[in-house]
């Protein structure tokens, strides 16, 4: 935040917009109340762009689409019960809500909705101080009862009112504080942090969707890693993603282990700088980021400790990657997500056998075979997964990464391995061998499939060639 005054000059500037000026100006000759809340306020405090334009209003709903039919190109009945009606004027979207004075059974999220008449009731809803300011329209006056302003300039996280209240409420707010935390670069104040640590199991009440929702945001932010810390601390990842506070494992006095936990944060943060550096990759990648953080959440489980005091993790890619299914099921994550996450996390230390002795092509090619549609972000994840302080060793690992990513792209050119495919397709092998689709067929390819594996590309004289001699041998 520059100033107050540049916030100010600010949201003039969004005020004079033609479409916030025209929605004012037409329910001002209503005879209506108008504002524009929350976010948009706050984002042109921190001089941030909006992008998403929230007004409230005295009106009810159905004067709402009344007054906005006129003046703009569409309109959306997007949540009428929940008094918000949202229209497109001059190409841009607006939501406009009437005043809301909900109040919560204390059992379940669900709220008793309440339409309101009063600006100053509605922001003392709200999550947080500096989402609860509103700029009064056509007037053009802040109205910032609960010291949004003092807390923007601080840096700081409070909730309008008792903390205990407002998470008691709507407990998915705690896990907004986390994403505000890692979106915005705020500090959390200590009496809403001991409340967030106090009412964690409270989160138990949320849908699964909109905690997986509010997850996903947190994770696309610059940086995650507060936000995560933020959850760990008071106790909410343990009723969300538990996975996370398990990584603390005890350190052993000869260190003969990383800080498994801390390890994965600097993952995260590494693979978020590479994406940013890969223009194959289009971030926020929810994909690449959760493999990361999820990477070796295999491992205590699969903790052992050897002869001589030394740690071991063995087959910790495995188990983690089962996990991490069963995880991100259980968050209802989609099937795509779900099954690309996995597999890198099962992939993550593949490479790692690449330095103890020279891959073969053969080799190589079933590393892109098998990372798939995951390649490139399996290329990231190996990197990131990086974090020793042996400069001598660190430069080993990336120059040893550099060259396998060299013989891939020349094997790719000669050979087209982005996609390995045999040499015959099942048609050409139904024909060939005079066989109807059956698991023959199957067989046949997968032959094939590792022919070219080994060797490269046959041809398709030869690879008939070897077919016919395989098929004979049957």
């Amino acid at each position: 935040m520059e100033s107050v005054a540049d916030a100010i000059e600010s949201l003039g500037n969004l005020a004079d917009s033609k479409p916030v000026a025209t929605l004012a100006a037409r329910f001002a000759a209503e005879g209506f109340e108008l504002a524009l809340v929350g976010g948009p306020v706050r984002d042109a405090f921190l001089g941030r762009a909006v992008t998403d334009l929230d007004f409230a209003t005295n009106a009810s709903p159905d004067d709402i689409m009344r007054i906005v039919t006129p003046i703009s190109e569409a309109q959306w009945d997007i949540g009428r019960d929940f008094g918000t009606i949202a229209a497109r004027i001059d190409g841009e979207t607006v939501e406009i809500t009437t005043y809301r004075a909900d109040s919560y059974d204390g059992e379940t999220r669900k709220p008793v909705v309440v339409f309101g008449d009063s600006l100053q009731k509605d922001l003392e809803r709200r999550d947080f101080s500096v989402n609860a300011m509103a700029l009064r329209l056509p007037e053009r006056v802040l109205v910032d009862p609960w010291n949004g302003v003092a807390d923007l300039l601080s840096k700081t996280l409070t909730t309008p009112g008792a903390p205990e209240l407002s998470f008691g409420d709507d407990p998915l707010r705690m896990m907004r504080a986390a994403r505000f935390t890692s979106q915005l670069g705020f500090t959390v104040s200590p009496d809403t942090v001991r409340a967030m640590t106090k009412l964690a199991p409270r989160i138990d009440i949320v849908s699964v969707e909109r905690v997986s929702d509010e997850l996903t945001k947190l994770l696309k932010t610059d940086d995650p890693v507060a936000g995560i810390r933020l959850l760990v601390e008071t106790g909410l990842a343990e009723h969300v993603l538990p996975e996370i506070p398990a990584l603390k494992l005890e350190v052993d006095e000869h260190a003969h282990h990383k800080d498994v936990y801390e390890h994965s944060l600097t993952v995260l943060r590494q693979a978020i700088e590479l994406e940013k550096s890969r223009p194959s990759i289009e971030g926020p990648d929810l994909v690449l980021r959760m493999a990361a953080l999820l990477h070796d959440i295999g491992k205590p489980s699969t903790r052992k400790i050897e002869r001589g005091g030394v740690v071991t993790f063995h087959h910790h890619d495995v188990v983690g990657a089962k996990l991490a299914t069963k995880r991100l099921r259980t968050l209802r994550f989609d099937k795509e997500t779900i099954t690309s996450v996995a597999r890198l996390v099962e992939l993550h230390l593949r490479f790692f056998g690449y330095t103890e002795g020279a891959w073969t092509d053969s080799a190589v090619r079933r590393y892109v075979r098998d990372a798939g549609a995951q390649l490139e972000r399996l290329h990231i994840i190996t990197r990131a997964d990086v974090t020793t302080r042996n400069v001598r060793k660190a430069d080993r690992l990336s120059f040893a990464y550099d060259d396998l990513e060299a013989r891939i792209t020349a094997i790719a050119e000669a050979e087209g391995i982005a996609a390995v495919r045999p040499d015959l397709d099942g048609e050409q092998i139904m024909a060939i061998l005079g066989i109807k689709p059956s698991r023959d067929v199957g067989d046949a390819y997968k032959f094939l499939l590792e022919l070219r594996l080994d060797e490269g590309p046959l041809g398709d004289e030869e690879a008939e060639k070897r077919l016919r001699a395989w098929w004979s041998e049957r």
